[in-house]
């Protein structure tokens, strides 16, 4: 086995391909397409964006300082993929993809009916990186879709099959390998 040096680049997958729906002064909602996302802290549980300062909902997250994180699914892949490639500021995305805003309970921003999770984020600090700006956010509350509660009432997210981007392509998630802590489980 064999390998090659590349230059410096990003090289992080598969990520999570999200909807991030905003609103704007005049309360008009716009949905944006994230793969540059994450958790980044447990207590309190914060998040982040990366956008581009170019896109169209930039000045949104800027202005309002809320977002909304809507986890994607199979049955959303070609939604993810326009509302990624589409400009809000030439299309209404909500109307094209025939997708249903939902009142969000902490945002003013929208959430997305047909998204099995609803992370409400409040924007606690931009930085400026480069070619994007992240949005570093505090998660204010999160709604589920209850289709996916087992018995125990338990969140099995795997039910809705997710979907993941990696090199410019959408995957849904593979056969679970085992669980947290599985490698020193006493047998």
């Amino acid at each position: 086995m064999a390998k090659q040096y590349w230059k410096a680049g990003n090289m992080l997958y598969p990520l999570p391909a999200v909807m991030v729906s905003v609103i704007d002064e005049a309360n008009q909602p716009n949905i944006i397409t994230v793969a540059w996302t994450g958790t980044c802290c447990t207590n309190p549980p914060m998040v982040y964006i990366s956008v581009k300062k170019e896109r169209y909902s930039h000045h949104m997250l800027i202005s309002s300082k809320e977002f909304v994180i809507n986890l994607t699914t199979e049955d959303l892949v070609y939604a993810t993929d326009y509302c990624g490639v589409k400009s809000g500021k030439d299309v209404n995305k909500f109307e094209e993809m025939h997708l249903t805003q939902i009142p969000s309970k902490f945002v003013k921003a929208p959430s997305i009916k047909e998204s099995p999770v609803n992370i409400e984020c409040r924007i606690k600090e931009i930085i400026p990186l480069g070619s994007h700006d992240m949005f570093l956010a505090e998660v204010l509350g999160v709604t589920v879709e209850d289709t996916y509660l087992d018995e125990s009432g338990r969140f099995d997210l795997s039910a809705s099959q997710p979907i993941v981007y990696s090199h410019g392509q959408y995957f849904t998630l593979g056969k679970n390998l085992g669980k947290f802590g599985y490698s020193i489980k006493k047998s």
